[in-house]
């Protein structure tokens, strides 16, 4: 018997001694990757809207634990997973070569304070390493652009996902032996490689106007039963948008309880039809055109005959009206489909197509943006008999709120189209801040045909206008237009697609003798109320006032001309199409 012992002693230490002590060095030695800090994203004003805290993953051996079940009783109320869960988690399993596996997550990036809790249970076989935690210190508020990071850290959504690969930095990580105990042995072996932080993003949003916005959309939805609503402000003259706001939201900071589909930032994913707002692009077009002006009068009827294929559709206003003699800013104001066809037929198909597509319709916002939705124009050559009237006045093609906003903003902006933008500046870990080039400009319309335009859009907050008493600003100059739209539903028709409820709308710009801010206020399908006047003349009344307040833009000097909407001696009717 002790030739046996002493045989085998030799073959242990003597023969295999080496390869033996290698084994149990790699059994103990434990490798732990050091999470880079992840950079942090920053409102306007330089409050964090997004950073990153220290955190523990909590990491357990198996084979050291008994009873799984009593494990899991007692780390459930802390970690917050299901008892099931934790006891899943510590089975014990082989790997494919046959052997033990001694290592498994119970939960990561859990908080400081929760490891301290759990560490002082004293449990035998539960370890932690180092981990980050994200979060967003406003919660929901502008959850939608900032998005959000998965389990494992990566942007998912948002602008964590755009900038993710600046924002995440490279990980270090450690190598050491580990005790029976889960502590570092001090005399062993190992190495280490550091992290490096990620760069930060400053935003163009302005964390406070967000919060105003915010509140307003989330009544607004409640107050109209509406699927959701979206408020977009944007500075016409650099693209910056200083807020994004929408209803329903979710909290990105509980992983658990977050709503992925609420998160989703609808100014640049959902598409609409414009409805009445797109009747500003026509109205450009023919001014630039010089085809009419404010004072042009178009002798409206009650409908409209217009071929379609064998057949006449007859084209309509919202109400029934004998015949009206309105001028081109009476059209506008009083929103009148009849009359904006008439006056696209002045330029013809060609060039409301080439306008279209001049102020954006089609395109890339330039915000880049994950899953931007560009809406569809649709090519020339498949134009039918009632696509040219009906893309007169804002139905048969489709935008994003961003590019809505875009286009007044290109009004305010004297005719030239700004790239929107929403970061400002990127910050490197070294504190060297680098601001990001402006995007291209384009000339669309002159600023002649601007300077006509904009009080016309100015009569639709006055009387008799289709936002009048809703929009309009005590001692500034307000300019805008309504907008409804049969909102386009995939499934409708048995799946076959068709238009059901309806996109209610206000986009206006202030003040209209200096515009200096454009906000846009798009309502999804609203149950109780469907005019834009009445869905979103309040809010932006309030979002408008609030930001002329913060951005101590001064009051108008002078009062908005009012502009005849009909021909004298006509009858005078409208408005419609609120």
């Amino acid at each position: 018997m002790f030739s046996l012992f002493a045989a085998r002693l030799v073959d242990l230490q003597v023969v295999r001694g080496d390869a033996v002590a290698r084994t149990a060095q790699n059994s103990r030695t434990v490798k732990v990757i050091q999470p880079a800090e992840r950079g942090k994203i920053y409102d306007s004003t330089g409050i964090a809207l997004a950073q990153s805290v220290p955190a523990r993953n909590i990491t357990a051996d198996p084979y050291l634990i008994d009873n799984p079940a009593d494990y899991a009783a007692k780390l459930s109320p802390i970690v917050g997973l299901p008892p099931e869960r934790i006891v899943a988690s510590l089975q014990r399993s082989v790997n494919q070569a046959g052997r033990e596996v001694h290592f498994a997550y119970l939960a990561r990036k859990v908080k400081l304070e929760k490891w301290d809790q759990i560490r002082a249970l004293q449990l035998p076989g539960i370890y932690s390493e180092p981990a980050s935690l994200r979060v967003y210190p406003s919660g929901s508020l502008a959850s939608n652009v900032i998005g959000y990071t998965n389990s494992e850290g990566q942007g998912v959504a948002g602008i964590e996902a755009k900038y993710n690969e600046a924002l995440a930095g490279v990980d270090g990580s450690k190598t050491y032996e580990r005790s029976a105990t889960g502590g570092e042995i001090p005399t062993g072996t190992g190495n280490e490689t550091d992290s490096q932080p990620g760069a930060s993003y400053q935003l163009t949003i302005n964390r406070d106007l967000q919060w105003i916005a915010q509140q307003q959309v989330n009544a607004s939805v409640k107050r109209f039963d509406a699927e959701s609503a979206t408020v977009v402000v944007m500075d016409p003259r650099t693209g910056r948008l200083l807020a994004l706001a929408q209803a329903p939201t979710s909290d990105p900071n509980n992983e658990l309880t977050r709503n992925a589909d609420q998160l989703k930032n609808n100014s640049v994913e959902q598409a609409f039809d414009p409805g009445s707002t797109g009747k500003v692009i026509t109205a450009a077009a023919v001014l630039e055109e010089g085809k009419a002006d404010a004072s042009t009068v178009f002798n409206v009827p009650n409908r409209l005959p217009r071929p379609n294929g064998d057949g006449v559709f007859q084209f309509r206003d919202d109400v029934d009206h004998p015949l009206y003699k309105m001028t081109f800013a009476g059209v506008l104001a009083q929103s009148s489909n009849i009359g904006t066809i008439q006056a696209a037929e002045m330029i013809g198909k060609e060039k409301q197509y080439e306008y279209l597509k001049k102020f954006g319709m089609g395109s890339s916002t330039g915000l880049g943006l994950p899953s931007e939705n560009r809406g569809e124009v649709p090519p020339l050559e498949k134009w039918r008999d009632l696509t040219f009237p009906n893309v007169a006045y804002g139905q048969g093609y489709s935008a994003n709120a961003i590019q809505m906003t875009s286009v007044f903003s290109t009004i305010a902006n004297k005719g030239v189209r700004v790239t929107p933008r929403i970061i400002d500046s990127k910050i490197d870990p070294d504190g060297t801040v680098e601001r990001l080039p402006e995007g291209p400009t384009t000339r669309v319309v002159s600023e002649e045909t601007t300077k006509k335009l904009m009080p016309m859009l100015e009569q639709v907050v006055l009387e008799r206008g289709t936002a009048q008493d809703v929009a309009a600003i005590k001692g500034y100059r307000v300019a805008g237009k309504t907008g409804t739209a049969q909102l386009y539903n995939p499934k409708a028709n048995g799946g076959k697609g068709g238009y059901s409820g309806y996109v209610a709308s206000f986009i206006g710009l202030a003040p209209a003798d200096d515009p200096q801010l454009v906000v846009a206020v798009i309502t999804r399908d609203p149950k109780r109320e469907h005019f834009g006047s009445q869905t979103g003349g309040p809010v932006f009344k309030a979002v408008m006032t609030a930001a002329l307040q913060m951005m101590q833009i001064p009051p108008s000097g002078t009062a908005s001309p009012k502009l005849p909407l009909h021909a004298k001696g006509s009858t005078k009717g409208g408005p419609w199409n609120w």
